[in-house]
């Protein structure tokens, strides 16, 4: 397979990083990648009981009553690999890799 490829305004050759992965357990559903991506490829999602059940402690104390969310991704087929999402993240749970054409 090839790598999808692309060039600057200068000439030069680039290869798009796109997102591939979202680590759940890192993610702290404050909505900030959500807020900066310009193709709709995330969604906030309620966190689910096996997750909650894996993720460390720092700590923080939950109340039963309180909503954890997290982030998903939803429609991984419309990033452009523009990266904004991983720029603005405070916790760097995403991971990217080139696409495969």
């Amino acid at each position: 397979m090839t790598t999808i490829t692309g060039r600057t305004r200068g000439g030069y050759e680039w290869v798009p990083q796109f997102v591939s992965f979202l680590d759940p357990k890192k993610c702290i559903g404050c909505g900030r990648c959500y807020k900066v991506c310009p193709r709709t490829v995330l969604d906030l999602v309620e966190r689910s009981e096996q997750l909650l059940a894996d993720a460390d402690d720092d700590d923080d104390q939950m109340d039963d009553d309180d909503e954890m969310m997290v982030m998903t991704i939803a429609n991984g087929a419309d990033c452009i690999g523009c990266g904004a999402c991983g720029r603005v993240c405070p916790k760097d749970c995403y991971t990217y890799a080139p696409a495969e054409g």
